[in-house]
């Protein structure tokens, strides 16, 4: 079973393994080289890939700024989802910060799999309700919490990204100026 097999198992619940086969085999092994990017703003996202290996950002440049929306890590699905879904031009600019391996499916075999499986569906509006509640989760996070309580979550959920990616990024994430990030940094190591 792949690594991609095995989330979309756990992620999914039981699913018969030809079903679980047949899923993953619409998905390609793919790569991005550091700097490279999976999807760019204006352009069509018509993929949706799985990340096996290395470190993604999704950002988008607001006046004099580049705001992050979100690091993706290994055991996470990226894509622009309104462009991948809707057909509309990107919002995001995805973009490795680290050599990556994906497992990545096309808009076209996305579509093929509600045919071919009865089931589809019903697992895609699963997987979305998920990003949903996620999102919701995070918009709560940000209303409610403190840039200390917010740090703090992240700092639990991801140490290793702290070393891996400039802190910058992870500040934008945060909703926080850099000089924010580092001042909250700084106190919670006393």
């Amino acid at each position: 079973m792949t690594s991609l097999e095995k989330y979309i198992s756990s992620y999914f619940g039981v699913m018969e393994q030809q079903d679980l086969e047949l899923v993953g085999s619409f998905f390609k092994n793919t790569s991005l080289k550091k700097g490279e990017f999976h999807t760019k703003i204006n352009g069509h996202c018509d993929k949706l890939s799985f990340i096996q290996e290395g470190i993604i950002r999704i950002h988008a440049p607001r006046g004099n700024e580049d705001i992050t929306q979100w690091i993706s890590t290994k055991g996470y699905f990226v894509t622009d989802l309104e462009s991948f879904i809707f057909e509309k031009p990107a919002r995001w600019n995805i973009q490795a910060l680290t050599e990556c391996n994906l497992y990545t499916i096309d808009r076209k075999d996305y579509n093929k799999l509600g045919t071919l499986l009865p089931q589809w569906h019903q697992l895609e509006k699963l997987f979305i309700a998920r990003c949903f509640v996620m999102l919701e989760n995070r918009v709560f996070d940000h209303l409610s919490m403190t840039a200390e309580e917010r740090y703090q979550s992240f700092f639990e959920q991801n140490k290793e990204l702290l070393t891996q990616v400039p802190l910058q990024y992870i500040a934008s994430m945060l909703g926080m100026k850099p000089e924010t990030l580092s001042r909250v940094r700084k106190k919670s190591l006393h």
